[in-house]
């Protein structure tokens, strides 16, 4: 329900969002304003991205993927080699990287392990670089920080016509942030040295994401500015490039009870993050918002478990041969 019912509403894009203006009838000169949906920041993104983590399982999935599967997808890496290269590609503050680097020790023990790393964010690169200064089992291991984006290292290896190759590279939950996606992939499988892997984790066909980017997209503000990707976006894009790879499916959960209670600062920070808007509760027009979360509780977007609302964050890890 609109808050002045007999006023009229003016709409007008501004940058990248829309702002909304209710004016007063002539006869009065009050002018009431809605503030108007924007995109996150990075320091905002960051904050919101941190509130998902907590309250979902897709860490934990991660987990479960490395301890039943990543011993044998390195086994075969280096090849004999006394280095194993390895890229990490939007690597954040470098939790799972590191982890990844303790299997590759365990698995290939004594090898030296030469690890780079491309991530834009500067707080994430003190992150990680604070957590490798914190860990006493990193011996062997070199570290690199490129502050890029991407594309923006992509550019630079092209530029130099230097092609070093990576004998493991992975690209961890960022597709959804690059401008092209199938080019990205063509670019960073190009970097792999002989028997080298690359590994791509995105979410599945099967998670809510995708049945609320397919069937409910028009409950999402235009303020989201990521692509609405899941694995079989990129296994097309793998198909196109006549590549060797495999998917395994490992099920994750987001727990967004919180959504649905009214002024929960828990909630309001990870329906931001969900649309990928600051303040989107208290800014997006009420028709809108109530769309969304009758969306956010289709059976085939989440599920309810023990009175919680139960998101699908299922993930697909694709390993791709070089």
């Amino acid at each position: 329900m609109d808050l002045v019912p007999e006023m009229k509403r003016n709409r007008f894009p501004s940058m990248n969002f829309e702002a909304e203006i209710l004016t007063a009838p002539h006869d009065n000169s009050e002018l009431y304003v809605i503030p108007s949906m924007r995109s996150l920041t990075v320091e905002e993104y960051v904050e919101a991205f941190k509130s998902f983590l907590d309250h979902s399982t897709e860490h934990q999935c991660m987990d479960e993927f490395n301890k039943k599967e990543m011993p044998n997808i390195m086994a075969g890496l280096g090849n004999g080699k006394s280095t194993i290269n390895v890229l990490g590609v939007g690597s954040g503050t470098g939790e799972q990287d590191l982890k990844m680097i303790r299997i590759l020790q365990a698995v290939h023990p004594g090898v030296f392990i030469d690890n780079e790393i491309i991530e834009p964010n500067p707080q994430h690169v003190a992150a990680y670089k604070e957590l490798v200064n914190q860990a006493p089992d990193l011996q062997n291991v070199s570290f690199i920080w490129h502050q890029l984006t991407s594309l923006e290292y992509e550019q630079q290896v092209k530029e130099k016509g230097a092609h070093k190759k990576f004998d493991f590279i992975h690209m961890i939950q960022m597709l959804y942030r690059v401008e092209d996606i199938p080019n990205t992939i063509k670019f960073f499988h190009s970097c792999l040295d002989h028997h080298g892997k690359l590994l791509i984790i995105i979410l599945s066909d099967s998670s809510g994401w995708a049945s609320l980017w397919k069937k409910y997209r028009h409950c999402l503000p235009s303020t989201d500015s990521g692509h609405y990707i899941t694995s079989s976006g990129i296994t097309d894009v793998l198909k196109r490039l006549g590549v060797e790879y495999r998917v395994y499916e490992f099920p994750s959960g987001w727990d967004i009870t919180e959504c649905f209670i009214e002024g929960d600062p828990v909630g309001i920070c990870m329906m931001d993050f969900l649309t990928g808007t600051k303040n989107f509760l208290g800014t997006a027009p009420p028709g809108l918002r109530r769309q969304l979360q009758e969306a956010l509780c289709q059976p085939e977007c989440s599920s309810k478990k023990d009175g919680r609302i139960i998101f699908s964050n299922n993930l697909s890890m694709i390993v791709v041969e070089s």
